[in-house]
């Protein structure tokens, strides 16, 4: 599979990463000439170039820019993004009392910015570090990674994506429940950043003694 990342930082190596191990076409972009070519040899990508150059480059591209950005280089690179998947790892969150808070609905700015782009929400619910791994598992379980997405070819295309990393699909609806991913993703980061553990929260029904069938 073609990927194009739009962006230098921490996610963009981390997916990236993850991509070229997995065996796909990976071609790093950002404003900066160097950092996407010192990206690119980081991550072992088959090239870099501008956001133009990746966004045209990709069957999908990754936005792993700051979520505040996201939207105005997406309407920029519009007409390069028609008709392709555009995967959006943001996390639309500010400062709060208390933790973190949610800032407003990313994947559908992304969405208007862009029409003609197939957005996705997906891989923002978990730490960058995650991504590092070499198909990830926890507990022998591999990881699930849940996304929305509205058209059939888009999800087609990112469950293939996340299949080809080890990981287990997780459709959840449309683009328009992607705020609820958003929002699982800054309560978790509130958690973290408090020192606790989000697992435990979480466990799964059947495990429990006596579980009810039927949820009210």
């Amino acid at each position: 599979m073609r990927m194009g990342i739009l962006g230098t930082g921490s996610m963009a190596v981390a997916l990236g990463g993850a991509w070229v191990r997995a065996g796909h076409d990976v071609r790093v972009g950002g404003r900066d000439a160097a950092a996407a070519q010192r990206t690119a040899r980081r991550i072992g990508a088959a090239g870099h170039g501008t956001l133009a150059e990746a966004a045209a480059h990709g069957e999908a591209v990754l936005a792993a820019v700051p979520a505040g950005v996201a939207p105005g280089l997406a309407e920029r690179l519009a007409p390069a993004l028609a008709g392709r998947v555009l995967l959006d790892c943001t996390v639309p969150m500010e400062p709060g009392d208390g933790g973190p808070v949610l800032t407003g609905d990313g994947a559908r700015k992304l969405a208007a910015a862009a029409p003609g782009a197939h957005v996705v929400k997906v891989f923002g619910l978990v730490h960058e570090s995650i991504w590092t791994l070499d198909r990830p598992a926890f507990e022998g379980v591999p990881l699930a990674v849940p996304f929305c997405a509205d058209a059939p070819e888009a999800v087609r295309l990112t469950s293939e994506l996340i299949a080809s990393m080890g990981c287990t699909p997780l459709p959840c609806g449309g683009l328009a429940r992607a705020g609820l991913l958003e929002a699982a993703a800054v309560f978790a980061i509130g958690v973290w950043w408090s020192g606790g553990e989000v697992r435990p929260a979480f466990p799964s029904p059947a495990l429990a003694p006596g579980a009810v069938d039927d949820v009210d």
